[in-house]
């Protein structure tokens, strides 16, 4: 084994084991373990909530209004933030998604979470000048970052301890 692999070899284990130990996890790699049966309850008919409720049913949890654990959703809500200056009619915009999350067990009415803020964002470069288009992305991005957002509830519900 000459120098060169060795340092490679051993600089790869070490940011590992720093990595690790600090808690770090690549997104999309490690499946979300098995949730039991959930009633969405609050906003349950907006974008957020429907693809929830749909990636929630693909995994096999049983969405379900008499289910043990109760999912209350806030209304998302979208805040939009121009950034940088007006270049020839050219802006780049910052939208986030935000919702509140708690999750209350039927039984007790104990918190498991109660009130969190969840919330993605993104950024786009749209031309004001160009209104259909306009409208279409920032329509586009609200619906990616509905998706985002029912993936983020999803990563916390993975997290809440005192599931059974």
């Amino acid at each position: 084994m000459n120098r060169r692999t060795f340092l490679t070899t051993s600089i790869a284990a070490s940011a590992a084991v720093l990595l690790s130990g600090c808690g770090f996890h690549l997104r999309g790699t490690g499946s979300v373990p098995d949730l039991p049966a959930l009633a969405l309850e609050g906003d349950s008919n907006s974008a957020t909530a429907q693809y929830l409720r749909t990636r929630l049913q693909q995994m096999g949890t049983e969405v379900t209004p008499s289910a043990l654990w109760r999912v209350t959703l806030g209304t998302p809500s979208m805040l939009q933030r121009r950034i940088g200056s007006d270049s020839r009619s050219s802006r780049e915009h910052e939208l986030t998604l935000s919702t509140t999350l708690s999750v209350q067990q039927r039984d007790t009415n104990a918190y498991a979470l109660n009130n969190a803020t969840v919330a993605v964002s993104t950024r786009i470069r749209v031309n004001d000048d160009d209104l259909l288009n306009r409208e279409t992305l920032f329509q586009e991005a609200e619906q990616v970052l509905a998706r985002q957002l029912a993936q983020r509830i999803l990563e916390r519900l993975a997290y809440i301890e005192g599931f059974e």
